[in-house]
């Protein structure tokens, strides 16, 4: 009797789920599957490979967290969109850089763009005084057509300025203000871990308390004058930030919390 069960080699000292893990991979790529694409249910995988439904949810469960499947609750799994892989948090790029180097397109939604004073977060951030004038921009951007993080941008009012008349629906704001001659050469940027308020999770299109990442940012140019100061929010389920590591360790700190 044959130990080959629709693929699972019973003999094998490969875990069952790990095998089925890899012949899900391979019909993914075999039959051409696209992100978004649904993959038959635990019922039919266990029925075509002759395993347990607790093998079948190990394997989903592996594949789920490698980002290769999403599982949405009560339509089924489904080929996963590719995560960006973001240098957001050591580069003076910004996610439309970042995602158009990896031949994506990312398209902003404006909630948000006007004068207005600065709060004393904001001229702490910018070093002005409490209540300058700041541009402030506020936009979900939306990467290969999905909602992928929420960013609010403040500028003094002579850098943001050049941003009003200007489409900002598909332009990079960074190219914007490089045309104007305004360059970012330096800055501090921080990433942490939160969770969606009710209204963030709405226009994200996530679940209220899903995981998100924040990042914090304040760039300057040449002549150490800050130009902006940015918070954004990242779907967790979405984006994956990189760090370049090296010997030396002092680009970086920890920064205790209160």
């Amino acid at each position: 009797m044959s130990t080959m069960i629709g693929g699972i080699d019973r003999r094998s000292a490969a875990p069952m789920y790990d095998q089925l893990r890899q012949l899900i991979v391979d019909s993914i790529e075999q039959d051409g599957l696209q992100p978004g694409d649904p993959l038959p249910g635990e019922h039919r995988l266990c029925e075509q490979y002759g395993v347990s439904r607790t093998v079948v949810r190990q394997a989903l469960a592996q594949l789920e967290h490698e980002g290769l499947v999403e599982r949405v609750k009560g339509k089924g799994t489904f080929v996963a969109r590719p995560r960006t892989s973001e240098s957001l948090v050591h580069t003076l790029v910004g996610l439309f850089e970042e995602v158009e180097r990896r031949g994506g397109h990312v398209r902003s939604e404006i909630l948000r763009h006007e004068t207005v004073p600065a709060d004393a977060e904001v001229a702490d951030a910018l070093e002005l005084a409490e209540g300058d004038p700041v541009v402030v921009i506020t936009r979900l951007r939306h990467v290969d057509g999905d909602a992928w993080s929420l960013s609010t941008t403040w500028m003094p009012q002579a850098v943001g300025a050049v941003t009003f008349g200007a489409d900002l629906r598909e332009t990079s704001l960074y190219r914007l203000l490089a045309e104007h001659g305004i360059a970012a050469t330096h800055g501090v940027r921080s990433a942490e871990a939160t969770v969606a308020t009710h209204e963030q999770a709405g226009l994200l299109g996530v679940s209220a308390g899903s995981a998100l990442l924040r990042l914090r940012s304040v760039s300057r140019e040449e002549s150490g004058r800050p130009i902006e100061f940015f918070v954004a929010y990242h779907r967790g389920d979405r984006s994956r930030f990189e760090f370049q590591l090296g010997p030396d360790s002092s680009q970086g700190s920890l920064v205790r919390i209160p």
